[in-house]
């Protein structure tokens, strides 16, 4: 398990991390998401040993991470870190190797990931003359080639088309599957939503909502969408603590001060006519963010 506790980095008068704490635990994939400059890839790089952190400290299986242990990271940066005018398979080699493969395994290995990415004809290709989505996926591949035991990667989905997306989703989800904790940025919320177990959000260097995000959503507003075909307006005036949040035609958003007024809500619209929907409206993570980038707090 990877616990980052109470980090702290300052450059100058800027503090990037203000007492950030998360866990990833075994077989997990957290996203890790947050604006332009919040310090998701601050903390990565703390992770990686490439930044030191001014205060906290960083735990890998209930021990201060070593220079051993972060050798045994699968590391995507946001910039990349590959060789465009050296052949595929030639520098997913060098990255084996250079993490203590031995040239035969690293080979195979090589081959195997290929295979797996649906690269395996342009093994022998330049990085250069592939594509943005497979030169992202080779980026993949140089992460995952000497089997590490923990994933760092700094927006992997960058630029990538559908197919590349459920790809590396796929083989994602095979690491996390093997036991291997997943901890990932990414600025396109709906794959986070879609693949991520816990999500965490970062806002000017601090954790301001971490969970589920079943149990990050279900922190918003308590809303119900009621279909009611003939009913009038107002046929939910009187009902404590409801308010309109939005109409459709026949269909409101009706707002609750509490889940107590679930009951009072589905008694009076089936009393205003056949019901044709009663559903609970929970905000997706995009809905989510845009709130909490906009000072809204993810418990009103």
């Amino acid at each position: 398990m990877l616990e980052l506790s109470h980090l702290t980095k300052r450059y100058g008068a800027l503090e990037a991390l203000h007492d950030l704490s998360f866990t990833v635990r075994p077989g997990e994939i957290f996203g890790f998401v947050g604006a332009n400059g919040a310090g998701k890839t601050t903390t990565m790089r703390v992770v990686l040993g490439v930044l030191e952190a001014d205060a906290g400290s960083v735990i890998w299986d209930g021990s201060p991470i070593t220079f051993a242990v972060r050798r045994r990271i699968g590391y995507i940066p946001e910039d990349r870190g590959l060789y465009p005018k050296m052949s595929v398979i030639a520098q997913l080699e060098y990255f084996a190797q250079l993490h203590g493969v031995r040239r035969k395994a690293a080979h195979a290995a090589s081959i195997a990931l290929l295979e797996r990415l649906g690269l395996a004809d342009r093994a022998k290709g330049q990085l250069q003359s592939l594509s943005h989505g497979n030169q992202q996926r080779v980026q993949l591949a140089a992460a995952l080639v000497f089997s590490p035991e923990l994933l760092v990667l700094d927006e992997p989905f960058a630029g990538l088309d559908p197919v590349a997306v459920d790809a590396m989703t796929e083989v994602l989800h095979a690491e996390a599957d093997a036991g291997k904790p997943v901890v990932l940025s990414s600025h396109q919320l709906d794959i986070v939503e879609r693949i991520c177990d816990r999500v965490g959000i970062i806002n000017h260097g601090q954790m301001v909502a971490c969970g589920t995000v079943d149990e990050l959503t279900e922190r918003g507003p308590v809303r119900f969408w009621v279909d009611v075909p003939g009913a009038g307006a107002g046929w939910y005036d009187g009902i404590p603590g409801v308010t309109l949040a939005q109409q459709e035609g026949e269909r409101w958003l009706l707002q609750l001060d509490d889940e107590a007024g679930e009951q009072a809500v589905l008694r009076a619209a089936l009393a205003a006519g056949p019901v044709h929907e009663f559903r609970r409206d929970r905000p997706t993570l995009t809905q989510l963010f845009r709130n909490v980038m906009s000072g809204t707090p993810v418990d009103e």
